[in-house]
């Protein structure tokens, strides 16, 4: 007998092993990690969407605008040289590095040992979510700013087109923002607009809310802009609108949204489009936009305040109209040896560093509501409306 539970115990199995040797727990490591960026991926829909740049040694990256320039006749016997006006003229746009942005959570081994379910994977998916609700959020609030600016090219005679403002609906109420009429007619308006401005159809995208998305996928069914192909859970989940104007159309809960994060509650008015609580919606939904200057610590560029947003609610974007910077990009780190004996546990922590702002001023759109007619819309950023044709 003794023989056999000396057996069983050199043939003991450990899956935390790889190839059955080496620290018990390697592999669980590799999980938690692939858990952090799954969930990090599956959620920061912007990254993909504007120009993304990796950034090493250094706290910023520099990118170049080339404006427009003109054909001129020669005239015989003079030597070329170059356009007498000196054009295309050259202007530049640095994006810099905010602080290190972090999530993470201590697990007690015991408490791990204790729990009927996989607790690091369940952390390391929040710590993902975490970390790509700010980055969208970040990045999202940089295109509404874009839409408020004057191009970086200013040569007399050369001015660049600027970015883009379009009033959803003709009243002044917010509510106008979930008008499927209104937002359509707003679409075309913003390709209509993009393509003045002279920008890309290829990378054209939209984000809006998702009650503003499934109001589309109600009332405009009709006007062959669902795709039939996609059925089910394919179309309430987000994939049945082809495109409406050659814009392809995405919904998150990140966008600047009349003050807020995604959507908001409350009575109607010319900065609330009045929709009801569905009740016990936690402290995470409807969250108001976070003060993100240059003053908040971390913060070293301008992402605005949570007044500068009292009337957005949308935004359409060519991928050149916005950009990020990662100097390091999100990544898995956790304590062990020593550490994890004293304290009995471990430090699971995710981290990434990264910077955003507008590029192309006259690839942004922001929509915007309850604004009156001829006002300035959200103007905390120093544009009219509409912004900088």
């Amino acid at each position: 007998m003794a023989q056999q539970n000396s057996t069983l115990t050199t043939a003991l199995t450990r899956p935390g092993q790889s190839n059955s040797t080496g620290d018990a727990r390697a592999l669980y490591l590799k999980l938690f990690s692939g858990e952090m960026f799954k969930g990090f991926q599956h959620n920061a829909i912007a990254r993909d969407l504007v120009m993304k740049r990796t950034l090493t040694n250094g706290k910023s990256l520099q990118f170049v605008y080339t404006g427009h320039t003109k054909a001129e006749y020669h005239t015989p016997g003079n030597s070329i040289l170059g356009n007498t006006d000196g054009a295309p003229p050259v202007a530049e746009k640095t994006i810099t590095i905010d602080d290190l942005l972090i999530s993470s959570a201590f697990v007690y081994e015991l408490d791990e040992t204790l729990a009927h379910y996989e607790l690091r994977g369940e952390i390391s998916k929040k710590i993902g979510y975490a970390l790509a609700q700010k980055y969208d959020r970040l990045i999202f609030r940089q295109i509404a700013k874009g839409a408020r600016q004057a191009s970086p090219i200013t040569k007399s005679g050369f001015v660049e087109p600027g970015g883009t403002q379009i009033r959803v609906g003709t009243n002044n109420q917010a509510s106008d923002a979930y008008v499927p009429a209104s937002l359509i007619a707003a679409f075309y308006d913003a390709a209509a607009a993009l393509d003045e401005k002279g920008v890309s159809q290829d990378g054209r995208v939209a984000v809006l809310n998702p009650r503003q998305y499934y109001e589309l996928i109600q009332g405009v069914g009709s006007n062959g802009l669902i795709n039939r192909d996609a059925q089910g859970t394919a179309l309430q989940g987000g994939n049945g609108i082809i495109e409406i104007a050659g814009i392809k159309i995405y919904k998150s809960m990140n966008i600047p949204f009349f003050g807020s994060y995604g959507t908001k509650y409350g009575s109607a008015s010319a900065t609330n489009p009045g929709v009801t609580s569905p009740g016990n919606v936690g402290s995470f939904v409807g969250e108001t936009a976070e003060d993100a200057r240059a003053s908040v610590t971390g913060i070293n560029g301008n992402y605005g305040n949570s007044s500068d947003f009292a009337n957005s609610c949308g935004l359409i974007f060519q991928k050149e109209g916005a950009g990020v910077v990662e100097s390091i990009g999100p990544q898995v780190q956790i304590t062990s040896g020593d550490v994890s004996v004293v304290y009995q546990g471990d430090v699971i922590l995710g981290r990434l560093a990264m910077g955003a702002d507008f590029l192309n001023p006259a690839a942004c759109v922001e929509l915007i509501a309850g604004a009156a007619t001829g006002s300035t819309g959200n103007a905390a950023f120093g544009t009219t409306y509409p912004a900088n044709a």
